[in-house]
C-alpha cells in the first residue's frame, strides 16, 4: 500500500522520503488532499563482480552441449520463412 504525503510533506521531509524510496517504499503526492502523482523506487540494476559470477559457475552442472542444441531446435522454429 502506498503512503499519502502532501506536496509540502515532500518538499519539508525530501531526505526521510528518500531514505524509505531506497527501502521500496512507494508514495502517493497530494495537493490540496488530492491525488496528483505516484513517486515509486526505481528498479536497481545490481552489478556482480566478475570473481563472484565465476565462482558461481563453477558450482553449475556441466551443460550437454548435444542435449541443449536438440532442445533449442525442438522449441525454436528455424525455418527461414517470414513471420506475420
Amino acid at each position: 500500500m502506498s503512503d499519502q504525503i502532501s506536496q509540502r510533506q515532500l518538499r519539508n521531509e525530501s531526505g526521510r522520503i528518500m531514505r524509505a524510496l531506497i527501502e521500496g517504499e512507494k508514495f502517493v503526492i497530494t495537493r490540496n488532499g488530492e491525488p496528483i502523482g505516484e513517486l515509486t523506487p526505481l528498479r536497481r540494476h545490481r552489478f556482480v563482480r566478475t570473481e563472484a559470477a565465476i565462482e558461481l559457475f563453477r558450482a553449475a552442472a556441466p551443460v550437454e552441449y548435444e542435449r541443449l542444441r536438440n532442445d533449442l531446435d525442438r522449441l525454436a522454429d528455424q525455418t527461414m520463412a517470414p513471420r506475420a
